[in-house]
């Protein structure tokens, strides 16, 4: 069975995440002259769904699960700069809450999907 990237919740979600770092990137660089951590969240957070990508076409089922552990590393460091940002003063609470809530539905969601595979 193929599956096409453009079917996939997860490659969905992550797609429209990574649009929002794009976004953020762009704003902490030109808003906030922000270019350390503009730089960190944009590489994690792009990296989520880029390494989801490649997880639909996997030689084989552990190569799979292999590739979302990767995403839920990456997605977890992007949280980790969403906190500091927050904490920083740097975006305001309203966008951390909305781009928090988007990783862990991420997390949430592939953390799901590693455990079906790995139960199947």
């Amino acid at each position: 069975m193929t599956i096409l990237m453009s079917d996939s919740v997860i490659y969905k979600l992550s797609k429209l995440f990574a649009l929002r770092i794009i976004k953020l990137y762009n704003y902490l660089r030109e808003e906030q002259q922000e270019y350390v951590m503009s730089k960190q969240i944009y590489r994690s957070g792009t990296s989520i769904g880029a390494n989801i990508a490649e997880s639909i076409f996997a030689q084989s089922d552990a190569d799979y699960v292999n590739k979302l552990k990767i995403s839920l590393k990456e997605a977890s460091e992007t949280r980790y700069w969403l906190e500091l940002l927050f904490e920083a003063g740097t975006i305001s609470e309203e966008a951390y809450a909305s781009m928090l809530n988007d990783v862990n539905t991420i997390i949430g969601t592939t953390i799901n999907i590693i455990n079906k595979k790995m139960n199947s």
